[in-house]
């Protein structure tokens, strides 16, 4: 395998960490609506077959950014997505 295959595939493996994480986000009862449909939103996006990496990870970024600035969200969920934030930008195309 190139190294091209295997970035794209780590990156791959990464996303889909970052979806299960925020996942646990929507889930969440005390998770405001508006957050939920943001970060819907963004799982949407990082399951999107036909765009690379890097884009999906930097739509991702910008959606959760606008998600972790609703004052009612909990420490917990807010946590949460930092940690999305941080594995989102290390993915690179």
């Amino acid at each position: 395998m190139t190294t091209a295959k295997q970035r794209r595939q780590k990156n791959e493996e990464e996303l889909l960490k970052v979806v299960e994480s925020i996942k646990v986000v929507q889930a969440d009862m005390s998770t405001p609506k508006n957050v939920k449909k943001l970060v819907k939103e963004t799982v949407d996006r990082l399951c999107r077959e036909d765009l690379s990496p890097g884009i999906k990870a930097a739509s991702a970024i910008q959606l959760l950014e606008e998600a972790n600035q609703d004052s009612n969200l909990s420490m917990l969920s807010r946590t949460r997505i930092w940690n999305a934030l941080t594995k989102l930008e290390t993915i690179k195309d």
